[in-house]
């Protein structure tokens, strides 16, 4: 039997892992003093983390979300990775706005501080929206679709 990646989740973690990969460029550009350049392209990271959300908040409304496919013994493992995964994206989300809001309001003392934090935070949003992709469809074969709650929580 042949197993095909689902398009919606592969094109969405696409973008989790574009907006990443300009987050460090952007990290580059700015330890290199060229400003303008670190503005578009973080604008750009930022983009392309609205992308994913509208791609991902569309399949959870429209679809729903994949329950995990694999062995029993390690559901456990992977919910409590999940939850992370989530929690981590929900502080790099808002850290995130904060970041953009400061940079352009040129609020640049809470701006340097925050945006080293924001962009860890954002790296390790997109290492493990990574890992929840391949846990979920290249390792195993994803579970049934079903709503949030019970992809979550597996009831």
């Amino acid at each position: 039997m042949e197993y095909s990646l689902p398009i919606l989740p592969t094109i969405s973690t696409t973008f989790i892992v574009l907006s990443a990969i300009t987050v460090a460029i952007g990290w580059v550009q700015i330890s290199k003093k060229k400003l303008e350049a670190h503005k578009k392209t973080m604008t750009l990271a930022a983009v392309f983390a609205v992308i994913f959300f509208i791609i991902y908040a569309s399949r959870t409304v429209f679809i729903g979300n994949t329950a995990f496919g694999g062995p029993d013994d390690i559901k456990i493992y992977y919910t409590i990775f999940l939850i992370f995964h989530i929690t981590l994206a929900t502080v790099g989300a808002v850290l995130g706005i904060i970041s953009l809001y400061t940079g352009y309001k040129n609020k640049l003392d809470k701006h340097r501080k925050l945006g080293p934090v924001t962009s860890v935070v954002w790296f390790f949003t997109g290492i493990t929206g990574v890992a929840v992709y391949l846990l979920l469809y290249v390792f195993y074969h994803g579970g049934e679709t079903t709503s949030v709650i019970k992809a979550i929580l597996g009831t």
